[in-house]
């Protein structure tokens, strides 16, 4: 046998040989070399140093550009602060050079940022570069409605107490009677209109640009500072001097009219008592005639509402409310006294029942109604200081330790009843008892008014403004009120907001119309707070529930203060579905009115007590990328305090005058 082991070649795997092998197969031997990756790697290092040198190129661009915004945003900040100062010397001409000067220092703010706005196209960052573009666009054109408004306002300095620039123009100089200057002013209006227009296309031009900034991509709160509730209070600012600018127009060719400059006009003035609080703004207490003649006001008499009672012949049902709560004189006639009748929320319609009722005893040959409330008084007197009434003494705004009220309202309340009030027989709804002073306690009025009407006439200069901004605020808060019979004044003043009408809203709506029905004078001490809060549910409907908080910390009197018996209407969007109610003593089923869904009921709110009603329901609408309220505020009632809670958006406001509010989703 032969043992011999086979001999194992020896293969050299250092040897290049183009031959076939175990180790390659012959596919593998075959392939090209390699390329050298040295060359590549090269490649890619050009690559990753060109990115970021360009990325660094582009951070030291907007480190550049950042900064040097930022100094031109600090030199705007300062020039802002600078006209501020200059605005409180009432120089016209003076602030007319610090409007150009802000004008410069926006226009050169604008520029700079112009390097830095493409970046508006960057997903995220982009948003807050575009937001700061429009709220330099929107400032642009604010100073350019700034300048417009000097321009306009300039040939009317003297009647604003205004200085113009000119030589010996200084506040108080008194050269010309408070008539003349009236008398000025409405023949200067068709001067004006054009400049309204102007105006008004400016102020729509900030409105648009603002409504473009997203509030909701802002912190709530940034270094303990308010950011995301500023931005939407800007917003809606911005939003109601645009409603007002847009709708002055119509009223301002109007005013000529109302101040009857073609021919005499004669007016209604009811005077509402908002301490006995009432649906269009208070108890109708007392009425006078107003004539107006070219500008000149004259009262021409005035009487207790209870005077006109006595000769109307009621034939228009009262509504259950009055007649349960309110007794006295509903015992045996269940038809509405003359005193009751504005019961509707909506002035116009109570107004009309009035004037129609008015001619019925004698009131006729009027071209309208105004009514008006104490706290027009007091926001004049806080003006014109005290003022004496021949007959009657002294009145002003300071506080009455008896009452804790302005004295005005102290004198005012003491003069209707201090002696106490009408009582009315339970069973026959006659009088059996009224005070001495009954037949004549009302007619202070008359003299009070007239007494306003030439002091605020007889103001120096420096005085106007003041007296001007008192007036204004008193319409804008619904202490004055307007019915007009010619239907184009009367449409003038619905859409200016003084109408005190109910309107037409796409959206969620809300209106809380409290009535005192026999509660003496409490509403001088209530309060009230209201929350609503908001809920919406997965299929996108929504859930609200309104809770209203009544408050009354003083004592009982018997006079003044007393058990408040109120009833309290909700106005909400038609087609409302009711899920509940609580605090009643009493309610009403939901009903239709003024073309709203309404809830209703019974409560009385003690001295020194709390009364808590919620209503609860749900919108006939579904919520959408944008959640629109409107809040028509009560005539009479003085800024209760509102809070919206909605997720997590939580805003909280006194209500001073009507109020839309948006909240995006």
């Amino acid at each position: 046998m032969d043992n011999t082991q086979p001999t194992i070649p020896k293969i050299d795997i250092k040897e290049n040989t183009n031959e076939g092998s175990i180790l390659a197969p012959e596919a593998m031997q075959n392939e090209p070399p390699r390329p050298d990756t040295s060359v590549k790697s090269k490649f890619n290092y050009k690559i990753l140093w060109g990115v970021l040198g360009a990325f660094l190129i582009i951070l030291i661009y907007f480190a550049v550009s950042g900064f040097v915004v930022y100094q031109k945003g600090v030199r705007l900040s300062n020039s802002v602060k600078k006209l501020q100062e200059e605005a409180a010397t009432q120089d016209l001409k003076i602030i007319a050079t610090g409007i150009d000067r802000v004008k410069d220092d926006v226009v050169a703010l604008k520029s700079t940022y112009n390097l830095i706005s493409w970046a508006g196209i960057v997903p995220y960052f982009g948003g807050y570069i575009n937001d700061g573009r429009h709220a330099i666009n929107a400032a642009d054109s604010s100073l350019e409605v700034a300048k417009i408004v000097v321009g306009a306002v300039e040939p009317f300095s003297d009647l604003l107490g205004l200085k113009s620039g000119a030589v010996g123009d200084t506040p108080g100089s008194g050269e010309k009677t408070a008539q003349e200057r009236i008398d000025f002013l409405v023949s200067a209006i068709p001067s004006l209109i054009p400049q309204v227009d102007k105006i008004s296309g400016g102020v729509a031009k900030i409105q648009e640009e603002v409504a473009l900034i997203s509030s909701d991509r802002y912190p709530e709160k940034y270094k303990g500072q308010e950011v995301r509730t500023k931005i939407r209070k800007a917003q809606n600012l911005v939003d109601e001097v645009a409603t007002v600018v847009i709708n002055g127009k119509p009223m301002l060719e109007r005013v000529p009219y109302l101040l009857g400059m073609d021919a005499p006009r004669n007016y209604l003035v009811l005077f509402q008592n908002d301490k006995e609080l009432r649906p269009t703004g208070g108890f109708m207490t007392g009425y006078s005639i107003m004539k107006v003649d070219k500008a000149k006001f004259s009262p021409t008499t005035s009487d207790d509402i209870y005077n006109i009672d006595a000769k109307y012949k009621p034939s228009t049902p009262a509504p259950d409310p009055i007649i349960k709560y309110i007794k006295g004189p509903y015992v045996i006639s269940k038809n509405l006294r003359y005193r009751d009748m504005n019961w509707s929320p909506d002035f116009a319609v109570s107004m009309a029942d009035v004037y129609k009722a008015g001619q019925e005893v004698g009131i006729g040959g009027i071209d309208g109604i105004i009514a008006v409330d104490t706290q027009l008084l007091v926001n004049l007197l806080e003006v014109i200081g005290p003022i004496g009434v021949p007959g009657y003494g002294n009145f002003s705004n300071n506080i009455e330790p008896k009452c804790d009220c302005p004295g005005v309202i102290y004198e005012l309340e003491s003069y209707a009843d201090v002696e106490g009030p009408i009582i009315w027989d339970p069973l026959t709804g006659k009088i059996i008892l009224k005070p001495k002073n009954a037949d004549n306690r009302k007619k202070i009025i008359g003299p009070l008014m007239n007494s306003v009407l030439a002091n605020a006439m007889g103001q120096p200069k420096e005085k106007l403004a003041p007296l001007f901004e008192a007036g204004f605020t008193s319409l804008m808060e619904k202490h004055v009120l307007f019915y007009l019979m010619d239907e184009k004044v009367q449409s003038a003043v619905s859409d200016f907001g003084i109408g005190g009408t109910i309107k037409d809203y796409e959206g969620d709506f809300l209106h809380i119309n409290d009535a005192n029905l026999g509660g003496r004078k409490s509403n001088l001490y209530v309060t009230s707070e209201v929350t609503q809060d908001i809920v919406v549910k997965k299929d996108g409907s929504i859930e609200k529930t309104v809770t209203i908080v009544y408050k009354n910390p003083q004592k009982y009197d018997g006079w003044l203060n007393s058990v408040l018996p109120n009833w309290v209407r909700v106005y909400v969007p038609k087609g409302s579905e009711p899920l509940g109610a609580e605090g009643l003593e009493a309610k009403e089923d939901a009903y239709t009115d003024l073309d709203k869904t309404v809830f209703a009921g019974y409560f009385q709110l003690r001295p020194e007590g709390v009364a808590k009603v919620t209503f609860k329901y749900k919108l006939p609408m579904k919520m959408t990328k944008e959640y629109k309220l409107l809040i028509q505020k009560q005539p009479g009632t003085d800024g209760p305090l509102y809070t919206i809670n909605l997720g997590r958006h939580e805003e909280e406001f006194l209500l001073k005058t009507d109020k839309e509010v948006k909240i995006g989703i």
